[in-house]
């Protein structure tokens, strides 16, 4: 089970929004090459970077953050979402060193794109899904769609992406609990990895997590618990190794 530090940047800044409201955001770094630091050193595996910025713009904002990142941590995978539409900048992230893209606005307006970048970049393409009651969000959240997140997810997974992300919007940000519950429903309807997103809060959730990971859910995305401290990411790590491992 695999726990991933959420760096989201905003006007250059590590943030927090809550259910993805670019208006209600917490400020808690201004250097996200620090805080990348900071969870490398707790024991982070992977590192997931959002571009908040460049999720409402349609492109890169902060592409010179995320290749410092890369930079500082070699041996560290990182995956990066927010303003990725199109080849051009696929390719400018991956020759910098990362190692997966998160395509989500134009996966679900364009999704013939993501078969299309999958034969292109294969193994690098991850889908996010971002979902509020079953229907996906695009353009930063800020926009609710009529397509169903467990139908569009079969359809990613034909076309060979690496993973999805899925994230309960109503829960994101707010320390809720995450809705493992929606996300075993959708591991069920597929069959390559699902990392969920949106709510995680403490150990318990991890513990929760564990439970369900032969369902497929291969890891987590944690944010504000970790910056807000409900969630000690070396403990939450280390606890997930332990139950994984019986």
């Amino acid at each position: 089970m695999l726990l991933i530090p959420a760096i989201d940047i905003k006007d250059g800044k590590c943030v927090r929004l809550r259910q993805g409201d670019m208006d209600d955001s917490t400020v808690y770094g201004d250097d996200p090459v620090a805080m990348a630091d900071r969870w490398v050193e707790a024991g982070a595996r992977r590192l997931h970077i959002v571009d908040l910025d460049g999720a409402t713009s349609g492109k890169p904002e902060c592409a010179g953050l995320v290749h410092s990142i890369v930079d500082a941590h070699p041996s560290v995978p990182v995956q990066v979402g927010g303003g990725i539409r199109d080849e051009d900048t696929i390719q400018g992230y991956l020759d910098a060193g990362v190692s997966y893209v998160i395509i989500g606005t134009r996966a679900v307006t364009t999704p013939h794109f993501v078969s299309d970048v999958c034969l292109e970049f294969p193994s690098h393409i991850i889908v996010g899904l971002d979902a509020k009651n079953g229907k996906l969000a695009t353009e930063g959240w800020s926009k609710l769609s009529h397509h169903d997140a467990f139908d569009m997810a079969k359809r990613f997974e034909d076309d060979g992406v690496a993973a999805i992300v899925y994230t309960d919007i109503g829960r994101d940000g707010m320390m809720n609990n995450l809705n493992i519950d929606s996300t075993v429903e959708l591991c069920q309807n597929i069959s390559m990895p699902v990392f969920a997103s949106g709510g995680l809060t403490n150990l318990d959730d991890i513990k929760k997590l564990c439970e369900v990971a032969d369902e497929g859910i291969e890891g987590a995305i944690t944010g504000r618990a970790i910056y807000e401290g409900s969630l000690d990411f070396k403990e939450a790590q280390e606890l997930a190794d332990k139950l994984i491992a019986g």
